[in-house]
């Protein structure tokens, strides 16, 4: 069954079953662009500000208490979940988020009017004293904001715990250190992992630090940012009761000029997602290359086996979910373009490429918590340290000469290295056979341990 619908430009047709209006019909059925929705982030951001916008109007006078009680009511349900078919708008649509706003104000009137028993109207009463000029960016602010602190910094601890286990528990076992992929001075793998837990602990820093930028809201800009239709203080109001509904602090953006043109908060914080994908990237190529073999490769630690590697060499174990997160910070790197081309386009008073910068940013959010979760999980609570192999490689070293510099020199320390390579001798061999050095003095200068400095 159908009913029919009303807006500016007549009467459309909409699935009985379905609680949007005229303008989201229109939009579903003028952007048939690819299969990406809006995400869901996003409608429940909306949630909690028409929310807070209800709550702020009938406190200006401007609505009715009987109309603000059944706005809360039908958000409420928005934020339940319940009524998340009624969202299924495409990211690629107006580039100000214009049709997911009027869809979140057209399910809200529905049920609010359902429920309550008045006629709720969705721009006249949802939609009053805002803009989707405001109101989109102001979601995208709430999203990407939540979505970190709830997501992705507790799993940054996570993650930087088990990697300090894993630094304490190796902390001992001496290896030798690779620069440019050739042999260099030992260092312990709890030493090699420090760097990482490093690694993780600055990044989770700078998306601390930078996500602050996400606090401060458009809301109250309205239009072009002048607040027209907007009672005063109405940006602060609403920022107010934000904090109150979410916890996070937000707060009214001093300047809504540049709240609503300019995009360069989420640019901004996203260059720190892009910094833990890289270095990500860099943890789970290391990982791998210490892995390789297990006969024929580095071999120095182990990683779970955790399904058949191969579809036609038996028995074989590939680093899988070290691929899989190397994907994801390709992707989220390739996010990281989309974002700062889109946060490029605010021409003139409005930016006009809002849906794509916060699809791409909470799809960022969500790769690097789900890979990094999936990682630590698959990965990192199971390597193990091979130390025989680490045991072996380190006194086939060449690079111990290092620790004879001090005592007879780089030049005469580089002769007896080239020495022992061209023979296929040992450092303590040829050095000794060099004249240079004793046996004994070999033995007291050159320990793996000590050229640690642990």
């Amino acid at each position: 069954m159908e009913r029919i619908e009303k807006d500016t430009f007549g009467e459309i047709s909409v699935d009985a079953s379905k609680f949007w209006g005229a303008q989201t019909e229109r939009s579903l059925r003028n952007f048939k662009i690819g299969a990406d929705k809006m995400p869901l982030e996003i409608i429940d951001a909306f949630a909690f500000l028409k929310k807070a916008c209800a709550v702020v109007n009938v406190s200006a006078g401007k609505l009715s208490e009987a109309k603000g009680k059944a706005i809360k009511r039908a958000c409420d349900e928005i934020l339940s979940g319940k009524l998340d078919e009624h969202f299924p708008l495409v990211v690629y649509q107006t580039g100000s988020g214009t049709q997911t706003n009027m869809n979140v104000n057209e399910v809200v009137a529905h049920v609010a009017s359902e429920k309550s028993g008045q006629k709720i109207h969705p721009n006249d009463d949802v939609n009053m004293s805002q803009s989707s000029n405001d109101t989109f960016p102001t979601a995208m602010h709430i999203a990407a904001y939540q979505r970190i602190q709830q997501e992705l910094l507790p799993e940054l601890d996570k993650f930087e715990r088990v990697l300090k286990e894993k630094k304490e528990a190796f902390m001992d076992v001496v290896k030798i250190g690779r620069t440019h992929l050739q042999d260099a001075t030992p260092l312990t793998l709890g030493q090699e992992i420090s760097g990482y837990e490093a690694m993780i602990r600055r990044a989770k820093r700078f998306i601390e630090e930078s996500s602050k930028e996400l606090l401060p809201l458009a809301i109250g800009g309205t239009a072009v940012g002048t607040g027209i239709n907007a009672p005063t203080g109405f940006g602060d109001e609403v920022a107010h009761e934000l904090a109150k509904l979410t916890g996070a602090p937000f707060i009214s953006d001093e300047n809504k000029f540049f709240a609503l043109s300019s995009h360069s908060p989420l640019n901004f914080v996203h260059g720190a997602l892009r910094s833990l994908a890289a270095d990500l990237m860099k943890i789970a190529n290391d990982i791998r290359f210490l892995a390789s073999g297990p006969r024929s490769g580095i071999g120095e630690i182990s990683i779970p086996a955790n399904e058949p590697g191969s579809s036609i060499m038996p028995g074989k174990v590939n680093p899988t979910q070290c691929e899989a997160l190397t994907m994801v910070a390709a992707q989220v790197m390739g996010n990281d373009t989309t974002i700062e081309v889109a946060s490029s386009q605010g021409n003139l008073e409005l930016n006009v490429y809002k849906p794509v910068i916060i699809f791409n940013f909470l799809q960022s959010v969500k790769l690097l918590s789900d890979g990094m979760r999936s990682f630590r999980m698959h990965t990192l609570d199971g390597l193990q340290a091979n130390e025989q192999a680490i045991k072996e490689k380190l006194e086939n070293s060449l690079m111990l000469v290092t620790a004879l510099n001090p005592h007879i020199g780089y030049e005469k320390a580089a002769q007896i290295a080239k020495a022992a390579h061209e023979n296929g001798t040992t450092l303590r061999a040829e050095a000794v056979k060099s004249g240079f050095l004793t046996a004994e003095e070999f033995d007291e200068w050159v320990d793996p341990l000590k050229m640690t400095n642990l």
